[in-house]
C-alpha cells in the first residue's frame, strides 16, 4: 500500500520554526528578567525542540487526510505476554500488549473489537476508548480493561507514527529527557543501575495468617544483610506481592523500617483498601500498589483513603496511555507519584516510558524481563540506571515480525501454590 506523504512539508517545517522563534523569545524575555529563572525549562524545551525538528519530515498522513483501520490481529506469546497489531490503509502499524494473565480470553476478546473498529478513523483514540469501554451493558473487569489497554497504545502508536512524533509529544512534550528505572540484583551489582526490587521472605512466602517470630526475624535480617551489601545509596524495594496476610504485615514492615526500603509494594491484597490505609498510616515507609487495579475509578478510592502513597498502573491492564494519563493527574493532586509496573513485553516498556515522559509526577520504570529485547529491531539501551526519552515515532519502537512470530505459540500457565504443611491453596 502506498503511504500519503504531507501535502506541504514545507509549510509544516515553516510552522515550526515559527513556534521555535516564539517561543526562544519567551524564554529570552523570562530568563532576562529573572538571572536565569527557567533554566531547567529551557533545557527541556530545547530537547523537545530537537525532538520536533528531527520529526517534521517523518509525518506519513497530515492530520485531516482520511485514515482507516483495515485489520486487528491478536498474538499470544509463549510467555503468556499478549500482543495486538492493528493496520491501516496507508500501511501504517500500531502494536499493543495486553495483561498476561487470562491470555488467551483477552486475545479473543480483542479480536471481537475488529467488529467496531475496522473501517474507523483510529485518530480520536478517545472517543474510541469510551466506545469500547461504554458500549457494554457490564463495565470494567480485568479482561475488558486489559483489552482496552492493548487497543489503546496501538491507536497511540498508529497515531505518532502518522504524525512522525513520539506519544510524549501528543501529550504535551517531554517533562524530563531521562527516565530512571530499577532492575535486578544483578544489575545493580554489575553497577547498570542504583535500584532495585526483592521479594521478602524466609524460605518460602509469608503466606500464613500468623508468620513465627522467627519466621519475621529472619527474612528481617535478609533486607539488613541486602542493605549492607549494597549501601545506602542503593535504592531496594521490597514486593510483599499481596501474599502477606494482615495479621502478618505489619510485623513483617516494622522488622524492617530500620532499614529503609525505597518502598514495600502491595503488603497486602489491593482489593482491602481500608487495611491497606490502616497499614499506610502506621508506617513512615512508603506504601506503594497499583498493578492489579484498573481504570481511575480504581485508583480513585487508593489515593482518597490515602492507602498508598506510590502507585504503581499496569499500562497492559489500567486503560492504557489514555488512563493512564488522566490517573497520573489524579494522583499529582495528592502529591503521589508513579512507579509504573512491568513485567511484560517490549510494548509494555515503550508505552510506559511515554507516559513518564510525559508527566510531572514520574517515580521510576520497572524494566520487566529482558527477554522481550530478542523481538525488537533496536533493543532498549539503558544506561546507569536510564533510559533516553526515545525521539522515534510512536511508541518509539520496532517489532521484528520474523523474530516475534517464532516465539507465538500456546502460553506458559501460571503458577498454582500450597500451603507445603496442609495442602491448602496460598497466593504465590
Amino acid at each position: 500500500m502506498t503511504r500519503l506523504l504531507p501535502a506541504s512539508r514545507e509549510e509544516m517545517i515553516e510552522s515550526i520554526h515559527e513556534y521555535q522563534l516564539t517561543r526562544r523569545r519567551f524564554l529570552g524575555r523570562a530568563a532576562a528578567g529573572s538571572c536565569g529563572l527557567l533554566a531547567g525549562l529551557a533545557q527541556i524545551d530545547a530537547f523537545a525542540q530537537e525532538a520536533a525538528s528531527a520529526n517534521a519530515s517523518k509525518a506519513l498522513v497530515p492530520a485531516r487526510s482520511p485514515l482507516k483501520i483495515t485489520k486487528l490481529e491478536t498474538f499470544i506469546h509463549r510467555s503468556s505476554w499478549v500482543f495486538v497489531k492493528i493496520t491501516t490503509d496507508a500501511g501504517i502499524v500500531g502494536w499493543g500488549e495486553m495483561l498476561k494473565d487470562k491470555s488467551k480470553a483477552c486475545a479473543v476478546e480483542a479480536q471481537e473489537m475488529s467488529k467496531y473498529l475496522v473501517g474507523q478513523d483510529p485518530r480520536p483514540i478517545t472517543h474510541h476508548w469510551q466506545a469500547i469501554y461504554r458500549h457494554g451493558f457490564y463495565r470494567g473487569g480485568p479482561v475488558l480493561t486489559a483489552v482496552l489497554s492493548g487497543i489503546d497504545m496501538a491507536l497511540w502508536d498508529i497515531k505518532g507514527k502518522a504524525l512522525g512524533l513520539p506519544v510524549h509529544e501528543l501529550l504535551g512534550g517531554p517533562t524530563r529527557q531521562k527516565i530512571r528505572v530499577y532492575g535486578s540484583r544483578q544489575d545493580v551489582a554489575e553497577g547498570k543501575c542504583t535500584a532495585m526490587k526483592g521479594a521478602l521472605r524466609d524460605d518460602r512466602p509469608a503466606y500464613k495468617y500468623v508468620e513465627s517470630v522467627g519466621y519475621v526475624q529472619r527474612a528481617a535480617k535478609s533486607f539488613q544483610q541486602m542493605r549492607e551489601q549494597f549501601g545506602p545509596d542503593v535504592d531496594i524495594a521490597f514486593d510483599f506481592h499481596g501474599v502477606v496476610q494482615p495479621q502478618t504485615a505489619m510485623l513483617l514492615i516494622k522488622a524492617i523500617e530500620p532499614y529503609q526500603p525505597f518502598f514495600v509494594e502491595e503488603p497486602i491484597q489491593c482489593q482491602d483498601v481500608e487495611g491497606m490505609a490502616e497499614i499506610a498510616s502506621k508506617t513512615h515507609l512508603p506504601i506503594a500498589t497499583g498493578e492489579r487495579i484498573f481504570t481511575k475509578w480504581g485508583f480513585r478510592d487508593i489515593l482518597t483513603k490515602r492507602a498508598a502513597t506510590i502507585i504503581q498502573p499496569d499500562i497492559c491492564y489500567a486503560g492504557g496511555i489514555t488512563e493512564l494519563r488522566l490517573i497520573a493527574g489524579m494522583a499529582e493532586s495528592y502529591y503521589v507519584p508513579l512507579a509504573p509496573h512491568n513485567p511484560q513485553g517490549p510494548c509494555s516498556l515503550a508505552a510506559s516510558c511515554q507516559i513518564a515522559a510525559a508527566i510531572p509526577n514520574f517515580l521510576i520504570q520497572e524494566q520487566g524481563v529482558k527477554t522481550h529485547e530478542n523481538l525488537l529491531k533496536n533493543p532498549f539501551k539503558a544506561e546507569k540506571g536510564y533510559l533516553p526519552v526515545t525521539s522515534a515515532p510512536g511508541l518509539g519502537i520496532e517489532i521484528d515480525e520474523d523474530k516475534f512470530m517464532a516465539h507465538v505459540g500456546e502460553p506458559a500457565p501460571y503458577q498454582r501454590t500450597y500451603d507445603r504443611d496442609d495442602g491448602s491453596v496460598v497466593d504465590w
